[in-house]
């Protein structure tokens, strides 16, 4: 499950830019707002929704680390590792799908195409940056070194 979970950040992170740099595209050379910038949302969107539901099962069925961070919260907030993968990194994730979500609809929502490319790039860009943040990536070794 962890396999899939870290696989699955690479969509994200391809699907992300993908969707980020559209939305720059069309805030700085006020392009229409195009099917194409809507498939770069909504698989942003898709892509975070399926990296939720794996994230959910693996940290409340099948990681241990983050049963013993859940069950005494005190000595997790005082490991680095044990503290990011238990709260860090769970609520950015959460708050980031949040964003992806809330952006899209007001994308949805939108009149214009100015408007509709710079929500997109407010919301997806934040959330893009939030992502990048809790990603934990192999020059984290403090991280790597004490979960693996």
């Amino acid at each position: 499950m962890v396999h899939l979970h870290s696989i699955l950040r690479w969509a994200i992170v391809l699907a992300g830019l993908w969707a980020v740099l559209r939305a720059f595209k069309g805030v700085s050379g006020r392009t229409p707002f195009t099917a194409a910038d809507n498939k770069a949302g909504l698989f942003f969107m898709i892509f975070c929704d399926i990296q939720l539901l794996v994230g959910l099962l693996l940290y409340f069925v099948f990681s241990d680390k983050a049963k013993t961070g859940l069950a005494n919260m005190g000595a997790a907030m005082k490991d680095p590792a044990l503290r990011f993968f238990t709260v860090e990194h769970t609520l950015m994730a959460v708050i980031a799908i949040a964003l992806v979500h809330i952006g899209k609809s007001k994308v949805k929502k939108a009149t214009s195409d100015a408007q509709k490319h710079k929500l997109a790039l407010i919301f997806y860009g934040i959330a893009f940056i939030l992502i990048l943040a809790l990603i934990p990536w192999p020059f984290r070794q403090v991280l790597n070194a004490a979960w693996y």
